[in-house]
């Protein structure tokens, strides 16, 4: 496989949405993968999340890593005051603040009061596949 499949088929598995409960195994072969691995959120539910794309430079210089960041959810969902709290490597900065502005929480019902608590999410840029599974299938029963 030619050094630009393998970033055209790593950048393909990026885009894979977490938190879908669909049963997948990411293939035992060399490509990047972007891990949510935390989403302090509180009592704010995810209505939409993007996942980053692994940066080209990190991926031809085979560059790990992991970024925190740190952002309010207004009333109506939407993202705002987006800032790294934490980054092992620069270059993945900018992927996850752009992931962070496109996702989209639920909106807050009209009686509902809105707590000023940061929320926090934090992504892990990773060369190793990733598998993800269905958490119906390990206990066995019917979703």
């Amino acid at each position: 496989m030619t050094k630009r499949a393998k970033i055209m088929n790593s950048r393909i598995a990026g885009l894979v949405l977490i938190g879908l409960s669909v049963a997948a195994a990411v293939p035992a072969q060399d490509i990047a993968n972007v891990t949510h691995v935390t989403d302090d959120t509180g009592e704010r539910k995810p209505l939409q999340t993007i996942v980053p794309v692994y940066p080209r430079r990190a991926l031809e210089e085979r560059l790990q890593g992991e970024v925190e960041v740190c952002f309010n959810v207004d009333r109506e969902g939407r993202t705002s005051r987006i800032a790294v709290r934490k980054s092992t490597n620069r270059v993945f900065e900018k992927p996850a603040i752009l992931a962070i502005r496109a996702s989209s929480y639920v909106p807050l019902a009209e009686n509902r009061i809105l707590s000023g608590i940061k929320t926090c999410r934090t992504f892990r840029f990773l060369l190793d596949p990733v598998a993800i599974t269905d958490p119906s299938e390990e206990s066995g029963g019917e979703p």
